[in-house]
């Protein structure tokens, strides 16, 4: 089933969701993230030593008569998720191991570019009561892009600021969604068994999308794909099988607040900004010629020209030429490498660039 119908966007659709990935207009999506059925293959209740029952995800939506079937389904819903991507888009799959080894090999038989995956690590992970296995303490998330040639999103400084300045591993330590986040039924049950932490979307979403673009989660459930998506920003389509979770996904996604800002989500990408000269600093008084710039450890010193050139004891030329030749080094980042003494502080020239590019801005 194929058609043109317009994107409701701002919306949950109830129903199977290959059935309307199918109705909606091909490369209409962003970003797309999925956390399918497990299938968890649970046989009987599990109990904990004191013979408590664990609730675990028993529902029918998680049950597949095989391998076979569960790997038929995967085919089709992925299938439906790639028409929907636009050409640089991507998509996350969140799995344990029972099932995200089965949706790698389908990402790649249809054609996805597999990007990373990431291990999400839980802080506060569910004991083995049975003691016959180690603790499942992580889940693997899968980030792929539409296709090989896909000019996908990353936005790396964002995660590099995310990450106290180093830049993010494929690692993450978070914590299961517990306390005031976890949603509960009338009977202070949890409402849906697998809900996600919204730090962990946070993340997702401020690493490969951009405000403005639209998020698919195709698998709604308990919303916190499109509650993080509405906090940073961007705009949001949802599928849910369940009436009882998208009712309750609605109600959620409704008392997330959207930014006031827009500047307040946006790390400029450093790439893409304005370039700075170096002679720029020196003709706006920034820096004076004259001025004695060295390296971190004071190895090395060069002076600045009046037109924005660097004389060392063995050459002039750029910052970058004269930070290389001083090393011996066949390049060099120039605005990293020189620093200078403002205030009675080490300051490297980089800084000075940040704050004129501001200014321009």
């Amino acid at each position: 089933m194929t058609g043109g119908n317009t994107l409701p966007v701002g919306e949950i659709a109830v129903g199977d969701c290959i059935e309307v990935m199918e109705t909606w207009p091909e490369a209409s999506v962003d970003l797309i993230f999925a956390d399918p059925p497990y299938n968890l293959q649970l046989e009987g209740e599990l109990h904990r030593p004191d013979n408590s029952r664990v609730a675990g995800v028993e529902e029918d939506w998680d049950r597949f008569r095989s391998f076979a079937d569960y790997d038929a389904f995967t085919r089709e819903w992925l299938a439906a998720a790639r028409r929907l991507l636009k050409p640089n888009g991507t998509i996350w799959v969140i799995g344990s191991y029972h099932n995200i080894f089965r949706v790698g090999t389908v990402l790649q038989d249809h054609g996805y570019w597999i990007l990373n995956d990431v291990v999400w690590r839980k802080t506060n992970p569910m004991p083995n009561f049975r003691g016959r296995r180690f603790t499942n303490a992580h889940e693997t998330m899968i980030w792929a892009a539409r296709d090989k040639t896909s000019k996908h999103t990353f936005n790396h400084d964002a995660m590099k600021a995310l990450n106290d300045d180093l830049q993010m591993r494929s690692d993450w330590l978070i914590p299961l969604c517990t306390g005031p986040e976890r949603l509960r039924d009338t009977n202070g049950d949890k409402l849906h068994p697998t809900q996600k932490p919204e730090a962990l979307l946070h993340r997702v979403l401020l690493a490969s999308s951009r405000p403005g673009e639209i998020v698919l989660d195709p698998f709604t459930g308990s919303g916190t794909t499109g509650a993080a998506a509405k906090r940073l920003g961007r705009a949001f389509v949802g599928i849910e099988r369940e009436e009882k979770y998208a009712k309750a996904a609605r109600a959620r996604i409704a008392t997330a607040e959207p930014p006031e800002d827009l500047d307040l989500i946006t790390t400029p990408i450093k790439r893409e900004q304005p370039r700075i000269p170096f002679g720029w600093l020196v003709e706006r008084g920034m820096i004076t010629p004259g001025t004695v710039l060295f390296d971190q450890r004071r190895r090395w010193t060069a002076k600045v020209r009046a037109d924005g050139s660097l004389i060392s004891a063995k050459m002039r030329g750029s910052i970058h030429k004269v930070g290389a030749e001083v090393q011996g080094a066949p390049a060099c980042n120039g605005w990293t490498f020189w620093h200078l003494e403002r205030g009675g502080k080490t300051v490297v020239i980089d800084t000075l660039r940040q704050k004129l590019r501001a200014e321009l801005n």
